[in-house]
């Protein structure tokens, strides 16, 4: 975008695996376990390549915190939101619990990365890595997790909670990172984890198509729309109310800051709802129609916000 060829060939790049992904789906060229195995070498290789290469470039500032705090705000006013909605309308607890999950989680790694690629260049990687590991990520190990136990049954330890953030990979590359702040790397290190961070737009956005399933969209059309409505354009207009006219914040960290708040649902939090019975067909719809709709949103939003 910006008037940069290679971005917007970046773009048209994010698009294009999106549609494979979909098709091989559909015609049946890719085993039941694709999805899972890319996801796995995304979070293994892709991400903590992509959190060791970008995250020494992060210069320490208020913005770093608001960036870094910008999906804990987000979950907060997920939860007022779906609460206050689940008593109106009477939702079942557990469509309320998956609205609160899902619609207060924003995909900011799997497709916010490649997204900021494409719309804002490398030079916003650093944000984006910031936006998803200080806060996408402990809000989903934390705050998610607890959240979804509540709504169903069970409830995760304090112990269990901090094994699951320990032994996340890119956690720990992004521990390794930020020790790594005082040491140059040698230049084939640096094209190493550049060629192997490059992995991840591609891949991500083949998974993202071959998980696709629109399902029965008529049954939660009420529902969806809510969950969509929070989460692609409420929560990102309350993060700009806040963080640019309330607190005054400018510049590119900002601009990318605002357009990771405006991602649509994380698809790893639909997954913690499945696996917590927290109404299933209502987390997967949000995910799937959600991506569809914010290639439109996003760019709304990343011409909206270009002056900031």
């Amino acid at each position: 975008m910006r008037g940069n060829d290679g971005q917007v060939n970046n773009l048209i790049l994010l698009i294009l695996c999106f549609v494979a992904g979909m098709l091989l789906r559909r015609f049946r060229r890719m085993p039941d376990n694709a999805p899972a195995t890319l996801n796995s070498f995304i979070i293994h290789v892709s991400l903590p390549a992509l959190t060791l290469l970008y995250i020494r470039e992060i210069h320490l500032s208020g913005d770093i915190v608001l960036t870094a705090l910008m999906a804990w705000i987000v979950f907060g006013l997920s939860a007022g939101f779906f609460v206050l909605m689940g008593r109106w309308l009477k939702l079942p607890r557990k469509t309320t619990g998956a609205l609160i999950v899902v619609g207060g989680l924003g995909n900011t790694s799997f497709f916010g990365l490649p997204m900021v690629d494409a719309f804002y260049g490398k030079e916003g990687l650093a944000t984006a890595i910031v936006a998803d590991q200080l806060g996408s990520f402990f809000v989903l190990s934390v705050l998610g997790i607890t959240v979804a136990g509540i709504y169903s049954s069970g409830h995760p330890t304090a112990a269990q909670i901090v094994k699951r953030i320990a032994m996340f990979p890119p956690f720990i590359s992004l521990v390794i990172a930020f020790l790594l702040i005082p040491v140059e790397y040698a230049d084939w290190f640096t094209v190493l984890l550049k060629r192997l961070g490059d992995t991840l737009a591609p891949l991500a956005l083949l998974s993202v198509g071959l998980q696709l399933r629109l399902g029965h969209i008529a049954e939660h059309k009420r529902n969806l729309a809510f969950g969509l409505g929070f989460k692609l354009i409420l929560a990102p207009l309350a993060i700009y109310l806040l963080y640019v006219q309330l607190l005054g914040a400018h510049g590119q960290a900002m601009q990318v800051t605002l357009f990771e708040a405006a991602m649509p649902s994380m698809i790893t939090a639909a997954i913690v709802a499945s696996e917590h019975d927290l109404d299933p067909p209502l987390a997967n719809l949000m995910v799937a129609v959600g991506l569809i709709l914010s290639f439109f949103t996003l760019s709304g939003w990343w011409y909206l916000w270009s002056g900031v």
